[in-house]
């Protein structure tokens, strides 16, 4: 039995992917592990396999052919880093020897072995992790804010995580994924999408031997804690609420993850010494090749940063689509109508 996982990212995120791809190796190094780059590698630096945990990787670009430039321009990052998960799941399930594929995203540590899933597997084409597996108390109104009515407004799954048996039922929902998450993986909670999360709501609709994993081991995050407390065995074996922490999803590393930990961590010490291990591990796999803030596909030929209004307009108005087809190309025109029409200033 071969098992895939992978995850997608672009190049500033890629200290976390290795973070990942590490603690990942650590817990199962028989695993093939696969990087998916939505980017492209700035001047001086180069992605070398040879010197990472993953074992292949998927050029985001590749998956799209010759419409790569104008698709990757309708999309910011985080909506291009979460499209390209349905098209990358076709690509590794159609590998021969994949039997099982599990998704993660790149700022999770493993901590257990998540052998249990392949378990389920064997049983179930789909496995889904939902935000949040205990109600909140009805006086704790901010938490029921923050945690139900946001899963509410954003999607009941955590999309940071999902696994699939290689079975005909999977491949249906990969397809249907992929042909969503090409057209609508946009952040639009206006119209009640938020990037890939919002679709898998659909998921046990639209498809059978679909499991929801409510074990509080997995997918443990800020947005969670006030239901779920870490502690560690004798042994040193990392435990939520007496079971074990399979992994944990790092989200908005800084100032807001901060936030949200501290209000719902309080006094659990483990929690913010589980953070300080991630900031450090974070810190000494930066690559100094990598300038801040690098996204190949967040400006123009020319440098200069495609706006967001830029990348809307493009994305709604087909009389636009249809004049520019290479649109973050400078030469081909779309640059110099947003200069005109006010959307960029003098350049």
């Amino acid at each position: 039995m071969t098992i895939h996982a992978y995850t997608s990212f672009s190049l500033a995120y890629l200290d976390r992917a290795r973070v990942f791809a590490a603690t990942l190796r650590h817990q199962h190094p028989d695993w093939i592990i696969w990087a998916v780059i939505v980017d492209k590698e700035p001047d001086g630096f180069e992605f070398d396999l040879a010197n990472e945990d993953f074992d292949r990787t998927i050029w985001a670009g590749d998956l799209f052919g010759p419409t790569a430039g104008s698709w990757f321009f309708e999309h910011d990052v985080v909506e291009a880093c979460t499209a390209v998960k349905g098209r990358a799941l076709q690509h590794i399930m159609d590998q021969p020897d994949a039997e099982k594929v599990l998704y993660f995203d790149p700022d999770i540590g493993i901590f257990n072995s998540i052998d249990p899933v392949l378990d389920l597997l064997d049983k179930h084409s789909i496995v889904l992790t939902p935000h949040q597996i205990d109600p909140e108390p009805a006086s704790a109104k901010r938490a029921i804010q923050d945690n139900e009515i946001t899963s509410l407004s954003h999607g009941i799954f955590n999309l940071g995580f999902f696994a699939v048996s290689n079975t005909k039922e999977a491949r249906k929902f990969a397809d249907w994924w992929a042909d969503r998450l090409q057209d609508w993986c946009h952040d639009r909670l206006d119209i009640g999408v938020f990037v890939d999360q919002k679709w898998c709501d659909l998921i046990p609709c639209f498809f059978d031997n679909v499991k929801i994993l409510r074990d509080p081991g997995y997918n443990v995050a800020s947005w969670n804690l006030s239901q779920r407390k870490m502690h560690f065995s004798p042994e040193g074996v990392a435990l939520i609420n007496g079971v074990p922490l399979r992994f944990f999803h790092f989200t908005k590393l800084g100032k807001l993850g901060d936030m949200m930990t501290e209000r719902y961590a309080l006094g659990n010490v483990e929690i913010y010494e589980l953070w300080w291990w991630y900031r450090h591990e974070v810190s000494r796999r930066r690559d100094s090749g990598i300038p801040d803030g690098w996204w190949y596909y967040g400006t123009f030929d020319n440098g200069v940063k495609i706006p967001k209004d830029g990348r809307l307009l493009y994305r709604d108005r087909q009389d636009l689509r249809d004049a520019f087809k290479d649109p973050e190309k400078v030469d081909d025109g779309y640059f110099q109508w947003l200069v005109t029409n006010g959307y960029l200033g003098d350049q």
